[in-house]
């Protein structure tokens, strides 16, 4: 049931939390937003407390804006386990992924895992191996969908009285589109996702081209789900 009230005043998280605006703006997986946006959570061993947060681009990367101001704000101590999770309007560039991977490294006590709503310059082979190189280095990568988005919005918005269950319900088909190219980084497959800006209309088209590879190395619920292949049709 949806609450009368937007996040409570005495919400601890309430200062931190971005405009219903912002959150659309960024993190709709059909538009290409210029400026990246980061929300985040930490949870130190078994502590059920949670701290959140969100970041923007300044002169670096929302990445190594995070990791620059954690790090010189804790101390960490090796038996303590630190689990983050970062909610990314993109996903790292190959910079940021080394940025990460060299964090990780010395802190071994961390583990991460991110979800991105969309895939930066996907096409760029140093970005998908950036992002092969996290994955093997322990990182969690997922395509961020509606139960992201969901979560997002109820504990990262500062959404109107009323509208806690008012989520913006972005098509599942763009998500899905996302998640394939994911999958063909991940196994090293040539990209089959094909992003273009039509500047005069401003309209962004999507659009695949797969290749054999495509088809015997990708699970059939992942093609179906992007819409490549359809089940077959059994008549009686």
């Amino acid at each position: 049931m949806a609450s009368d009230k937007g996040p409570s005043a005495g919400d601890p998280t309430l200062r931190r939390r971005i405009e219903p605006w912002e959150f659309e703006a960024s993190f709709d997986p059909r538009e290409l937003c210029k400026e990246a946006c980061l929300l985040y959570e930490v949870q130190w061993g078994t502590s059920h407390k949670v701290w959140r947060n969100s970041s923007k681009n300044t002169t670096m990367h929302v990445e190594v804006n995070f990791i620059e101001k954690f790090t010189s704000e804790r101390r960490f101590c090796s038996p303590v386990s630190c689990s983050i999770i970062w909610f990314l309007s993109w996903s790292p560039c190959w910079e940021c992924s080394k940025v990460i991977r060299e964090f990780l490294h010395q802190r071994p006590s961390v583990t991460l895992v991110i979800y991105v709503a969309r895939l930066y310059y996907h096409m760029d082979q140093q970005n998908r191996q950036g992002l092969r190189d996290l994955i093997n280095s322990g990182v969690t990568i997922r395509i961020m969908r509606a139960p992201e988005h969901d979560y997002c919005w109820r504990n990262f918005v500062n959404y109107p009285p009323g509208k806690d269950a008012h989520w913006p319900r972005y098509p599942p088909l763009w998500m899905e589109l996302y998640g394939l190219e994911l999958y063909c980084i991940i196994l090293n497959l040539p990209p089959c996702l094909m992003i273009s800006r039509r500047c005069q209309k401003q309209l962004t088209l999507f659009r695949l081209s797969l290749q054999n590879c495509h088809y015997q190395m990708i699970p059939p619920p992942i093609l179906l789900a992007a819409g490549v292949i359809q089940l077959p049709v059994i008549w009686r």
